[in-house]
């Protein structure tokens, strides 16, 4: 499919959060020919600048000496259209890049990350997404509620970018002076009044959650006030808590950031290793699973499947046909489709049942090695019906 013309030109010229990159939308682009450009640069680091030029320079001398002459021309009018992004100096903030191009739909998307991706250039059909998506799994968005009985801050961190996005406070020594009252009655009616600020801060919550759109988030602070507020929040929010850990109010950024990380990151392992035992028990009760590339790729077509389950760092050879998508793994490229006769071209299996995925809205999920039940097969599926 063509892409819209809404969809043509997208320049950031800041670090943009992984999640704002539309790819979903950009799985549903393809062409019959090799006329797309997709270029992953890390960028974090002086040295990155000279072996990001060594590789390009390589890569692309290798895909030119590849291609028939009018692919050629092509290729060279598009990688005119992004020289200067490739190799010009990060901005601020920005550890990598990501480029897709074609001159021939006059398409360049240009985004600048806070995060660094795998080097990567790739001439295909349609925009090479498999390195994205796996930089969309490792840094999903989520939020860290830091929380005392007097102060919130609500921190929403996307790709390692921190932003605030509310924060409520109280005074509760001017709210009740001691005056004349015995102690227990002035420690009874601040107890009182930190219910009361809790309370504040779960409906606030409620409303932050609500409004963005996260994995969830981490419940942190000092002391106790952390525990009441769970208690306080919405049956619904509180399946939302990743995790509730000890951590100072005045902790840097830097530091939040990493911890929060450090809890995503133990939740996702967690999240994986779960829904690959749903998949193997789906396989040997004999539910509502499919494995090994053939019956994944039927299921995927028929827009059956719920989860599509991919080994992490795995790749499989084969071919697909540009007109009719027929996809075939573990084999070369025919001259012709057997289904339509349309033009066949070498692929990565596993980057076609992703982007697949995408465009009959089904969930991925990368799974560890030691996780997936059957490491020959490379991908699974849970299945919708």
């Amino acid at each position: 499919m063509k892409p819209r013309q809404d969809q043509l030109r997208v320049l950031s010229e800041i670090p943009v959060p992984v999640s704002d990159i539309g790819i979903r939308d950009l799985a549903e682009i393809y062409d019959e020919k090799d006329i797309y450009l997709s270029i992953y640069l890390p960028l974090s680091g002086r040295e990155k600048e000279h072996l990001n030029r060594i590789f390009v320079d390589s890569r692309i001398k290798a895909i030119k000496d590849a291609l028939s002459p009018v692919l050629r021309s092509h290729f060279e009018n598009t990688f005119e259209m992004v020289r200067d992004y490739v190799y010009e100096a990060p901005v601020s903030g920005e550890n990598g890049r990501v480029i897709f191009a074609s001159s021939a739909e006059a398409f360049l998307h240009v985004y600048r990350l806070p995060v660094e991706p795998e080097l990567a250039i790739v001439l295909d059909t349609s925009p090479f997404l498999l390195p994205l998506a796996r930089l969309r799994a490792d840094y999903q968005d989520y939020g860290v509620l830091l929380v005392d009985s007097r102060e919130a801050r609500f921190t929403c961190i996307r790709s390692d970018i921190a932003e605030e996005k509310k924060r409520l406070s109280t005074d509760l020594m001017n709210k009740h002076k001691k005056g004349g009252w015995s102690q227990a009655r002035f420690n009874h009616l601040r107890k009182g009044a930190i219910k009361s600020f809790l309370s504040e801060v779960a409906d606030n919550v409620r409303d932050t959650c609500g409004q963005l759109q996260m994995q969830g988030f981490v419940l942190a602070g000092p002391g106790s006030a952390k525990q009441q507020l769970r208690d306080l929040l919405p049956k619904d929010v509180q399946e939302n808590v990743l995790a509730i850990i000890d951590m100072p109010m005045d902790i840097s950024r830097d530091e939040l950031v990493e911890a929060g990380n450090a809890v995503l990151h133990d939740n996702d392992i967690s999240r994986s290793a779960q829904l690959a035992a749903d998949f193997k028990n789906a396989v040997l009760r004999g539910g509502l699973a499919a494995y090994g590339v053939e019956d994944v790729r039927d299921a995927l077509e028929q827009g059956r499947v719920n989860t599509l389950l991919i080994l992490k760092g795995s790749s499989v050879p084969g071919w697909i046909c540009e007109r009719c998508q027929n996809l075939q793994a573990n084999a070369r490229p025919p001259e012709e489709c057997d289904r339509c006769k349309g033009p066949t071209s070498v692929v990565d299996v596993v980057e076609e049942l992703y982007e697949l995925a995408q465009r009959t809205a089904a969930d991925v999920e990368f799974v560890e090695k030691d996780d997936f039940p059957d490491q020959d097969h490379m991908v699974g599926a849970l299945l919708r019906y």
